[in-house]
């Protein structure tokens, strides 16, 4: 394939022969990513509600069961900031298709694993691929798009995510209930090749930035703090604050942080350039996507156990019950990415997370065990429209006020920081939801089987329940507050093309 950059530093003018050839481009490009956005989120939507299955089929306790999802988590979380460095020296298009290649083979083994152990370190693999494209997949639509048409490139491109969190329950539940556990990896590997030969006729070869030294150090540096921290996070619940676990992994990453510092004010091309993170609209920005992250990302898996071990129903009929949240994510990115020529990010970042406050409210306020269904749908979709439109607010605000140089570096970053919300809104909505059921009951709970055992068991499970949307809209009120704080002070860079009220 003839290399064909895209010369960022040209100004294309509307309506000329020019800009036409590169908005076509620009949507073929962003078929490729969201290819690839749709097959990381029909992934994990569906083993969210097909993870009572796979329990039962393993007889996994409740500590294999949380890792069958925290070990991708972790690994992903810890090597997107690498790989963004990687594709900046390698080239983006390189990485982004090795990527495919890998998610789509180890979701084969994944599938044919002959026990928990086998599957959780296939999950970790998984991860790596899966970080390759998600470290890349925000900044080739970056490239790609004229500025003024970013934010609806970022539309469609969150959107699909939506599509994908849409359709994953739903097949989630019903390969469960029919085909068998392992379908739900097997079934991306079809897709894998078709965005792998797909990615590979469409995205031109960009010449990678000029070779510089990889800062090893500063890499691994990150992955040990990040694997330390993630760790003690996530075990924290399960075996107390005084675990030797705990304890070690929480002095390793303070030890490793004041060290990470150091080593990269004195790298020539540190992984973490920390200059790049003082500006106040990205420190207050990726603050709220943590937060928001932290309250969104298990709150499918919460709802999907809450039919299935406090009502009983089937993993099918779960599935369908948790559909309003991807419902409201699908209606809300594009339309947020097409209000986005008129409407600031800054004010789709806030008003998103303001939308899913209001949903997480709801959920709280109405939890029973025979809370009337429409109740609950109202609250998923008001707090899916919440998501769908901060997404897509806040990923335009950040990366179109970056110097083209730093989207690998910095998007890895944001990425990084979001992924550890989802890491710690799995790990803290599973300890805060089983908290209130005496730990030989809390398999029964990953395993779907609990209201099958006592009313009283049941009862005892809806007190968690509301303990932890509680901790869930929490969070999301501090991320309205800072995504309120993340307000740009002037145009920058790219941001100077956003239009603002």
């Amino acid at each position: 394939m003839v290399a064909h950059p895209v010369d960022k530093a040209t100004t294309l003018i509307p309506g000329t022969p020019e800009y036409a050839e590169r908005l076509r481009y620009a949507w073929r490009v962003c078929s490729v990513t969201s290819l690839g956005l749709a097959l990381i989120g029909v992934n994990a939507s569906t083993l969210n509600v097909a993870l009572p299955a796979v329990v039962r089929h393993f007889e996994a306790g409740a500590f294999a069961a949380s890792w069958i999802l925290l070990s991708y988590l972790l690994v992903n979380t810890a090597t997107l900031v690498f790989f963004g460095r990687v594709a900046d020296l390698l080239g983006r298009r390189e990485v982004y298709l090795a990527g495919f290649a890998l998610f789509t083979l180890c979701s084969l083994l994944a599938g044919l694993s002959p026990g928990v152990e086998f599957l959780i370190a296939m999950r970790a693999l998984q991860a790596l691929g899966a970080a390759m494209i998600l470290a890349n997949g925000t900044v080739i639509i970056t490239n790609a798009f004229p500025p003024d048409r970013l934010s609806q490139g970022m539309g469609v491109y969150i959107g699909t995510l939506s599509v994908a969190q849409l359709a994953g329950p739903t097949l989630g539940g019903l390969i469960a209930d029919t085909a068998g556990w392992q379908w739900v990896f097997w079934g991306n590997v079809p897709a894998g090749v078709v965005a792998l030969v797909w990615g590979w006729a469409t995205l031109r070869r960009v010449p990678a930035a000029e070779r510089t030294p990889v800062d090893a150090a500063g890499n691994l540096i990150v992955f040990a703090a990040l694997s330390a921290a993630l760790i003690a996070l996530s075990e924290a619940g399960s075996r107390g604050l005084s675990s030797p676990v705990v304890l070690v992994g929480a002095l390793v990453f303070l030890a490793l942080v004041p060290l990470l510092v150091v080593v990269e004010r004195r790298a020539s091309h540190p992984v973490l350039d920390l200059r790049l993170f003082g500006e106040r609209m990205l420190t207050f920005a990726n603050l709220a996507s943590f937060c928001t992250a932290l309250s969104r990302s298990a709150l499918v898996l919460l709802v999907a156990l809450y039919f299935q071990a406090a009502r009983g129903f089937d993993a099918f009929t779960a599935a369908l019950a948790v559909l309003p949240v991807p419902i409201g994510m699908a209606v809300a990115s594009p339309l947020a990415g097409a209000l986005g020529r008129r409407v600031s990010p800054y004010l789709l970042s806030v008003g998103g997370c303001a939308f899913n406050l209001a949903g997480l409210l709801c959920l709280m306020l109405s939890t029973g065990s025979a809370t009337p269904y429409w109740i609950i749908a109202v609250g998923l979709f008001l707090a899916g429209c919440g998501n769908g439109t901060f997404l897509t607010g806040n990923t335009t605000q950040v990366m179109s006020a970056l110097p083209p140089e730093s989207l690998g570096v910095v998007n890895g970053f944001r990425l990084m920081i979001m992924n550890v919300g989802i890491v710690l809104s799995v790990a803290t909505t599973l300890t805060v939801l089983s908290s209130a059921l005496s730990p030989e009951l809390r398999g029964l709970v990953y395993a779907g089987t609990l209201s099958r055992l006592s009313p009283v068991a049941v009862e005892q499970l809806m007190s968690g329940f509301q303990r932890t949307y509680l901790v869930l809209a929490t969070v999301a009120l501090a991320g309205v507050v800072t995504a309120a704080c993340a307000r740009p002070r002037r145009p920058a860079g790219r941001a100077a093309a956003e239009p603002s009220l």
